[in-house]
């Protein structure tokens, strides 16, 4: 019998990494006055940025870690995390990610990034937590379903 997953075959950070190299590469062919991002106030929102991916990124992992969850989203969940960082958001770990991908925009970016960052939420959506949710359903039933209810999918 196959084991049943999310069907997730692209990891996550991946999609954030393509995504982000897009833009900066974009920004070499048709380029938008990125002054802003040279700024110091710019430089210091960046790193509220990083500060805040780094807390929801360390709290999220470390609680599959915890729980002998897995990271790997073509593996079967042992546990559903609901409790912790996840009492306040599904996705601490996604929301964690667009924080750093806006940390990066803010120390190195440009407007590319933030004009495909809808896009990128959209894909992380539509791609990812919406198959992941279809599993959580299916893999703990009325257990998710009332989680579900009770925290939003962002924040």
């Amino acid at each position: 019998m196959k084991e049943d997953h999310p069907g997730i075959y692209i990891p996550p950070p991946v999609i954030f990494a393509v995504i982000f190299i897009v833009a900066f590469f974009i920004q070499k062919i048709i380029p938008i006055d990125d002054s802003l991002f040279q700024k110091d106030a710019t430089k210091t929102v960046g790193i509220l940025f990083f500060l805040i991916a780094l807390y929801l990124l360390v709290k999220g992992v470390w609680k599959f870690i915890e729980t002998g969850n897995t990271l790997i989203t073509i593996q079967p969940a042992s546990s559903l995390q609901s409790s912790g960082i996840y009492k306040f958001t599904r996705n601490p770990m996604y929301f964690g990610l667009i924080g750093l991908y806006l940390a990066l925009t803010c120390s190195i970016g440009n407007w590319w990034h933030i004009i495909f960052l809808p896009i990128l939420i959209l894909i992380i959506q539509e791609y990812v937590i919406k198959r992941e949710e279809k599993y959580l359903a299916r893999k703990f039933g009325q257990q998710y379903l009332d989680y579900k209810k009770k925290v939003r999918r962002w924040m």
